[in-house]
């Protein structure tokens, strides 16, 4: 079975991560969930769901000061790892090596084994530390993906915008989905 490790770090858009937890979960892939104690306040400020249907999303929960989870270690195997909404807190930690919980371990993992990292990027304007944060994340073989909305298909909703990042996310990854509507 194909598994993903999903972070949802404190910053805005945690909806971002709970679609895409909703949508492995639906196409039957194991999925490894961190969440950080301000992404639970903003899970419940931002959305109509509960911190603990999201946990219930993943296949596995992992409390993010277990740094004995299965997922810190190299050895467990798989195809990478998502951070979405990923907070500038988090990419700087990420960026920096700096691994003081489990969210920022696992990054670090995915990085020192050459897995795919997506961090799904969410501040603006952007200081020239956020920026270059990114470029040593990207240099280190992280893919920064921010979470742009696409104008192309005319999105009718909110909803349309979102599936849009998650089907972007879910094609960095490589899993096939239909979400969004594609160039022609």
């Amino acid at each position: 079975m194909l598994k993903i490790v999903v972070g949802i770090s404190g910053s805005s858009g945690v909806v971002l991560g709970i679609k895409l937890l909703e949508f492995l979960k639906k196409k039957g892939w194991e999925s490894h969930l961190i969440i950080t104690e301000i992404a639970e306040k903003i899970i419940e400020h931002e959305t109509d769901y509960k911190v603990e249907y999201v946990e219930k999303l993943a296949t596995k929960f992992h409390n993010n000061s277990d740094l004995f989870a299965s997922i810190a270690s190299g050895s467990f195997k798989t195809e990478g790892m998502v951070i979405v909404p990923c907070s500038m807190k988090t990419l700087a930690g990420v960026a920096s090596g700096y691994s003081e919980n489990l969210l920022l371990r696992t990054a670090d993992v995915m990085l020192k084994e050459r897995r795919k990292l997506v961090l799904v990027t969410r501040e603006t304007p952007l200081s020239m530390i956020h920026i270059k944060n990114m470029e040593r994340v990207t240099r280190a073989g992280g893919i920064i993906l921010p979470p742009v909305i696409s104008l192309y298909s005319k999105p009718k909703s909110l909803d349309e915008m979102e599936n849009h990042i998650v089907g972007k996310i879910l094609d960095t990854l490589g899993i096939e989905n239909d979400l969004y509507e594609r160039w022609e």
